[in-house]
């Protein structure tokens, strides 16, 4: 399974589930160490794993999406 870290308050991390959107809470020692807001994990064989090459996939996709809505409303500003 893939999940986003939507949030981390004191020692917990907020987690979206990327396909169903659900979200959980983890402690953060059951998590890398280096864990960040943003980082994708991998869950498997009941642990969690940084995913840095998918993370950077999603960022630029999400990265063009934003680009491609910011056009889209400077084109509705001209008109």
């Amino acid at each position: 399974m893939k999940y986003a870290v939507d949030s981390i308050v004191d020692d917990i991390a907020v987690l979206e589930e990327l396909e169903t959107k659900e979200k959980k809470e983890v402690s953060l020692e059951m998590l890398p160490e280096e864990i960040q807001e943003g980082n994708i994990l991998i869950y498997q064989d009941n642990e969690y794993y940084i995913n840095r090459e998918y993370e950077a996939t999603r960022r630029e996709t999400l990265e063009e999406k934003l680009e491609r809505l910011k056009a889209l409303r400077e084109e509705d500003t001209e008109e």
